[in-house]
């Protein structure tokens, strides 16, 4: 289940939503960790696999955002 399913399971609240976004945060310091790892052993395909992965949690963390947005937080960071 990915971390957006989880925030729409929160009735798309903001608790919910920032959760996710910490969530899916998390997750790229596993994605980081096996792209090291897949440079190190010269693992073309791990590493494929990482890239694809990070532009997945960017893609998360942007919709996430774009959804704190629309609910009508004034977090400064969020423009």
């Amino acid at each position: 289940m990915s971390a957006l399913t989880k925030a729409k399971g929160f009735k798309k609240s903001k608790t919910g939503t920032y959760l996710s976004i910490g969530t899916t945060a998390f997750g790229a310091i596993s994605v980081l960790k096996q792209a090291k790892k897949a440079r190190h052993e010269h693992d073309t395909l791990r590493l494929i696999d990482a890239v694809v992965s990070a532009a997945a949690i960017a893609t998360g963390v942007a919709l996430l955002l774009r959804e704190l947005k629309r609910l009508g937080d004034d977090d400064v960071l969020l423009g």
